[in-house]
């Protein structure tokens, strides 16, 4: 997003937080709203154009959404769409995405206030690890002969009992409506914003054998002191990473001994 639309999602999500922020709201249910709510703005175009126009009033666009939706949502829900539609929006199609994203970010303030982003981060992190690794999976789950139906009902039968409910929810919202994401890119952005909500960068590490929980405190430690960022680490193992190790944190990649390059690059940063 560029420009008003940005602008427009960063005070949308300062709203949520702060709705969030109140005991009395259900994260996971106002995540299943704005979901609602965005399926029903990517599938009425001539509805989203009227409320992103910004010849249109702001008021008369928030009465607007109450008029619609506030026997559908709750007043929440309700309240923070108003919200989002007063502002001014670059494109219409980008409320739609801020939308998503808002829902996305409710089940994971759902699944921090439970004590479980943690698992949520590594459940995204190993199903997308999952589906990287199955040309079958990937192909049934992003089928589109395939029903909203069946492919929630297949990851049903993956995750259930298996995965936190928020990974399981973000999951089946991203296979079952995608709105144009591939499934990878799709996951990428999950985990993205779930390490975003414990102010994390992600460090996606592959080394040819597990690392120990000494190894994995050591580079978790060099890696915030490097990026000046608390990091999350996701595991894999590949034994055909050559040097031992690899870690990719957003679009550089360390290839080698990290305990060199963390050093050197230590020193860099201190001359």
């Amino acid at each position: 997003m560029n420009g008003a639309s940005r602008e427009a999602l960063a005070a949308a999500r300062e709203r949520l937080d702060a709705l969030t922020d109140a005991t009395s709201v259900d994260a996971a249910q106002l995540a299943d709203e704005l979901a609602a709510v965005t399926a029903l703005l990517d599938r009425e175009v001539s509805l989203r154009r009227v409320l992103t126009d910004p010849a249109q009033a702001g008021q008369a666009k928030a009465e607007l959404v109450q008029r619609l939706l506030g026997a559908q949502v709750s007043g929440p829900a309700a309240d923070l769409v108003s919200g989002m539609v007063r502002s001014r929006w670059s494109q219409s199609r980008d409320l739609v995405d801020a939308l998503e994203q808002l829902a996305d970010l409710a089940d994971l303030t759902a699944a921090q206030q439970s004590g479980t982003l943690d698992d949520v981060e590594d459940e995204l992190f190993r199903f997308s690890r999952i589906v990287s690794s199955s040309t079958e999976l990937r192909a049934a789950l992003t089928d589109r002969k395939a029903t909203a139906s069946a492919k929630s009902e297949l990851l049903r039968s993956l995750l259930g009992g298996r995965a936190k409910p928020a990974t399981a929810r973000l999951v089946t919202r991203l296979v079952t409506a995608p709105r144009g994401r591939s499934l990878e890119s799709g996951l990428e952005s999950l985990s993205k914003l779930a390490a975003e909500r414990r102010d994390r960068m992600v460090a996606v590490v592959t080394s040819a054998v597990p690392l120990s929980d000494l190894q994995k405190q050591r580079l978790g430690a060099a890696l915030a002191k490097l990026y000046g960022r608390r990091m999350h680490l996701n595991l894999d193992v590949d034994p055909e990473v050559l040097g031992g190790i690899r870690v990719q944190v957003g679009d550089e990649v360390i290839n080698g001994s990290i305990a060199d390059r963390l050093e050197d690059a230590s020193r860099r940063l201190a001359s």
